[in-house]
């Protein structure tokens, strides 16, 4: 494909699945479309697509295309002007004796019993249950040329985890799964603060956090991080 891709985007074909039940809204069905299979998305495309709402799961990039509802509204955080919140700071100081790294090897018999322990206390109720090592390899394992694995580590053990994509304007949230042994820490919260230093020392200015949903409790933790952009009407705009 192309280097000069602008014109290009808009001629992307999209491939719609067929309605099921939605993930995050138990009254509705989803459609979901997804960038043609095959086409090269090189760095600068995904970050096209990824402005334009679109995110990445595993080898395929999709948007919510249902035909009822847009609930799924994509979110960032601009980086330059996040001041943590009380609360915010509190994890920071709780997991003071935390290690991060930044890695793009994963492996798989550390990594997999994390994620699938996750899977099965957090996520039951889920498409992704029950978990799998296949699906760990296509949906966690299956890095792009432009990702990351942000680890975080207690005396060594592994007890977080998220994939990052690294875009033209961002860092992209892939997914994250942590322990849930030891709540007091929030390690999901702890997780999101690791990107957005991530993103501070690769000076990109937004942390894209996937789609906000109002009426999804699920969702409900992405409004925590302000000042967040939303995706409406093509613009992204400061959330109410």
């Amino acid at each position: 494909m192309s280097r000069d891709i602008t014109p290009d985007v808009q001629m992307i074909r999209l491939f719609l699945t067929e309605p099921h039940p939605c993930s995050y809204l138990d009254d509705k069905e989803a459609t979901t479309a997804f960038v043609e299979p095959g086409i090269e998305i090189d760095p600068h495309l995904y970050s096209q697509l990824s402005d334009m709402g679109f995110r990445r799961s595993g080898s395929y990039v999709y948007v919510p295309r249902c035909e009822d509802c847009n609930a799924c509204i994509p979110a960032r955080l601009v980086v330059k002007d996040f001041k943590p919140t009380r609360q915010q700071r509190r994890c920071s100081s709780k997991n003071r004796d935390l290690n991060v790294w930044v890695t793009t090897n994963i492996d798989e018999t550390e990594h997999y019993p994390l994620y699938e322990r996750y899977i099965n206390e957090r996520h039951s109720d889920g498409d992704m249950y029950p978990p799998s090592r296949t699906q760990f390899k296509d949906f966690i394992s299956n890095l792009w040329r432009n990702s990351k694995m942000i680890e975080i580590r207690d005396e060594g053990k592994l007890i977080a985890a998220g994939v990052v994509d690294i875009l033209d304007t961002g860092l992209s949230a892939i997914y994250t799964y942590f322990s849930c042994d030891e709540p007091k820490r929030s390690l999901g919260t702890y997780t999101i603060l690791a990107q957005i230093r991530l993103a501070k020392q690769m000076q990109l200015p937004y942390v894209y956090l996937g789609y906000w949903i109002k009426n999804s409790p699920k969702m409900a933790y992405k409004s925590n991080f302000q000042p967040l952009e939303v995706l409406k009407d093509s613009e992204w705009v400061l959330a109410d």
